[in-house]
């Protein structure tokens, strides 16, 4: 075997135990959510939060939190909750407006 490919079975793998270290962090923290909200009784639960300083939502989705959690150019925040799940998504109107190029003279 040559280095080169010794290098590359040592990137793989290296990818794979991320890959798997992050997997295990997400159905960690999910499963706290999820656990969070079942402690509660029914009639205190939201099914919405934070876990972990991570916003949380498992309520079925609609489209205007959709739209919210992927184009909202009223919010100047790049990172939105998700509109179902765990964590974040990209507001794509505040992404468009950081990378489009500023008028001549400016």
């Amino acid at each position: 075997m040559t280095t080169r490919q010794g290098r590359r079975r040592d990137r793989r793998r290296r990818s794979r135990t991320v890959d798997r270290v992050a997997l295990a962090a997400a159905i960690g923290v999910t499963a706290a959510a999820v656990a969070k909200e079942l402690r509660r009784p029914v009639e205190e639960r939201t099914w919405q939060g934070r876990i972990a300083g991570l916003p949380y939502d498992f309520r079925p989705p609609t489209l205007a939190r959709v739209r919210a959690e992927y184009w909202d150019p009223e919010n100047d925040a790049l990172f939105t909750p998700h509109a179902f799940g765990v964590g974040y998504g990209v507001n794509l109107a505040r992404l468009a407006r950081l990378v489009r190029p500023l008028p001549p003279g400016e």
